[in-house]
């Protein structure tokens, strides 16, 4: 078993400058972008280690990207959830780096030759792509059979990509199965419908994915709700559209009295779940995209594949280091309207990137400003100017609910409990004057190695 580990802006994702594209989704999402990018890369984290036993010191070098193939692809709002994820938030999902004539296998500095090797889908309503990095051929030692009990790498260390990729979609396919609020029959479906107090049985899995929302729940004063889905609806951020009118204070706080992450009472020992109100619902869209990632993470490692990279609908989680020894780079879209541009590239090693964004997913209301993001404290749309918001955690579930909470609160109150938490983010807003403020705590700085 895993353990458990929204509008979304999407990431650039950087890798070495031999590899193609990482991506290539047939989709209506992606949408061609023509980019130049210089990044300093860090001394290749193989051969730090290497230097510690043998003395060496590698130096460090510039690598200039030539982005040949940049995707532009759209949120895709994990598991159809549109009043939590925006419609603009469009992400950089991958680069074709030159020159065309190399193929997807890079050669390292110390000789090893490694292969890049890319599994892509739809999920959740939204796209995944699965990026593992391995010694080609028959030594493929890199992947450890004897880790696996599912014999994906079999003695003579021929991977069957074809099973691999089978297992990914097995795990997605079980987690969507379980946490979509979208799909009639799932787990989470039936529990919504149940209009019953009396404790559910639930899967593990699941249990443990509200456990863990709860805990951000109240870590963040009730800024990220599981529950605040009503209310989202009400504002036109549900399956019905665009509110004609604001609700009134009546409606509101009919609403409200429906809403807390309070009402819910998970039972890990038992099994089972139990809502206080019988008409209480459970969407776990803000988290469970980030736990999908963790999953299909801790799946690989558990098969031998060390070095890979999981993204699903711009939630990311990097292990290792890419083909080239170097930590995977991933840098933000910019929060400005027209063409995206990026903030300074960030290293992935072992850690995970959310990034929630409210800049242009809101419409106008009697002349106001109706944001998508909902505070299930007020039962009102924020007014104040956090643009975007990214955590880095070790898990992104964690980045994934974190984000949510964050840009909730806001640049004043969204940063303060952030540092107070200890959580690695990033704060974008809007200065007042057509620019913009970024300000970063403590934890993000120190986990970017700045």
């Amino acid at each position: 078993m895993f353990l458990p580990v929204h509008f979304r802006q999407r990431p650039i994702l950087y890798g070495s400058f031999r590899r193609q594209r990482m991506v290539d989704h047939q989709s209506r999402q992606l949408r061609f972008q023509d980019r130049r990018a210089t990044i300093a890369t860090a001394q290749p984290l193989r051969e730090r280690r290497a230097s510690k036993a043998g003395g060496g010191k590698p130096a460090a070098r510039r690598v200039r990207v030539a982005a040949e193939g940049i995707y532009r692809v759209s949120s895709g709002m994990g598991m159809r959830s549109a009043w939590r994820r925006g419609l603009c938030g469009l992400a950089l999902a991958a680069i074709a780096l030159a020159p065309p004539a190399c193929s997807e296998t890079a050669q390292r500095e110390s000789g090893a030759v490694l292969q890049r090797w890319t599994i892509s889908g739809e999920t959740m309503g939204t796209t995944f792509a699965v990026t593992v990095v391995s010694i080609p051929g028959a030594g493929e030692a890199h992947a450890r059979p004897e880790a696996s009990a599912r014999a994906l790498v079999p003695a003579d260390r021929q991977i069957d990509r074809s099973a691999v990729a089978a297992e990914v979609r097995r795990v997605l396919e079980r987690i969507e199965g379980r946490m979509s609020h979208y799909r009639p029959e799932s787990e989470l479906s039936r529990f919504n419908r149940a209009r019953t107090t009396e404790p559910q049985r639930m899967s593990p899995e699941t249990l443990g994915v509200v456990a863990e929302a709860l805990a951000v729940s109240r870590a963040s004063g009730g800024a990220f709700d599981v529950t605040v889905g009503p209310l989202a609806e009400a504002w036109g951020f549900g399956p019905g559209g665009r509110a004609l009118a604001a609700p009134d204070r009546l409606v509101l706080a009919e609403l409200r009295a429906r809403v807390g992450a309070g009402l819910l009472e998970p039972d890990l020992v038992a099994g089972t779940l139990r809502k206080r109100r019988p008409d209480l619902v459970v969407d776990l869209s803000a988290i469970a995209k980030g736990y999908a990632v963790d999953a299909i993470s801790a799946l690989l490692d558990e098969i031998g594949f060390e070095d890979h990279l999981v993204e699903i609908g711009g939630e990311l989680r990097g292990a290792g280091t890419n083909e080239e020894g170097t930590p995977w780079r991933v840098a933000i879209e910019r929060p400005v309207s027209g063409a995206p541009a990026a903030q300074p590239i960030l290293p992935l090693t072992d850690a995970a990137l959310a990034t929630s964004g409210d800049y242009c997913n809101f419409y106008d209301l009697d002349g106001a400003r109706v944001s998508h993001t909902i505070d299930p404290r007020t039962g009102r749309p924020v007014t104040h100017g956090l643009l975007s918001v990214s955590v880095v955690a070790e898990r992104c579930a964690l980045a994934d609910a974190r984000s949510t909470a964050l840009n909730v609160l806001g640049p004043e109150e969204g940063h303060a409990l952030a540092v107070e938490q200890g959580w690695a983010a990033l704060f974008v807003e809007d200065d007042g004057a057509g620019g913009l403020v970024e300000r970063e705590t403590p934890a993000f700085t120190a986990a970017v190695g700045r």
